[in-house]
């Protein structure tokens, strides 16, 4: 069988807003714990069935059964993060058609965010865990691991600070303004921004001899 690796067949993304506090949220309680009659309601005749078990190494899975077009879909969806605010669930679904069987991967993620009217006091990034805080080093740095794999590049070879370098020199070369570059860094002395960017000698005489006076 072809295996295609580069192909996406579709994108969609929906949200729902719930009169609920968001402290009684449970979106991982709620998918392994849903009725199958319930699914079997949201999208006749086409959800067909459902079911939740476990993988060999003890991962929790849900089941579903449905009809997509012409053809029969049995997904497999494997709990690769299953929390209250947060799930992801990954799929190597088998595909029946009038033509034959094959296989598609599914990813399906589910979030809740709390809906705030919003002030000039609101983090720009919240945290997913303390509504009221900031986005934590740590899922910053989970996120950064995402969008690196997701383009193909080595996460083991990338990081917060690689990227905070990254841009200050690329901002450097093409203005040649170190004083702006220190109040992006948030650096008290120019020496720092200085050392920080590499700037030495041939640096200095090469923004010198590309400005005309």
């Amino acid at each position: 069988m072809k295996v295609l690796t580069d192909k996406i067949l579709s994108e969609s993304a929906y949200t729902a807003e719930i009169d609920v506090p968001f402290e009684k949220v449970d979106i991982a309680e709620w998918l392994f714990s849903l009725p199958e009659a319930e699914y079997l309601r949201c999208c006749p005749p086409d959800h067909i069935g459902s079911g939740v078990t476990t993988t060999d190494d003890g991962r929790r899975m849900v089941i579903n059964v449905e009809m997509i077009g012409t053809g029969l879909v049995i997904q497999h969806y494997i709990a690769e993060e299953a929390r209250p605010d947060y799930c992801r669930m990954n799929s190597i679904s088998d595909v029946f058609t009038p033509v034959g069987r094959t296989q598609v991967n599914v990813l399906w993620e589910l979030a809740w965010l709390e809906r705030r009217g919003g002030s000039i006091d609101d983090y720009a990034f919240p945290s997913r865990v303390n509504h009221e805080g900031h986005l934590s080093t740590r899922q910053y740095a989970r996120l950064v691991d995402e969008w690196v794999t997701a383009i193909g590049l080595r996460p083991e070879e990338y990081g917060t600070h690689s990227l905070r370098r990254t841009k200050a020199p690329l901002i450097y070369k093409a203005t040649g303004n170190l004083r702006a570059i220190q109040i992006l860094l948030g650096q008290t002395k120019i020496e720092n921004t200085v050392r920080y960017l590499g700037v030495d000698i041939d640096d200095a005489l090469t923004l010198a001899e590309t400005t005309e006076i």
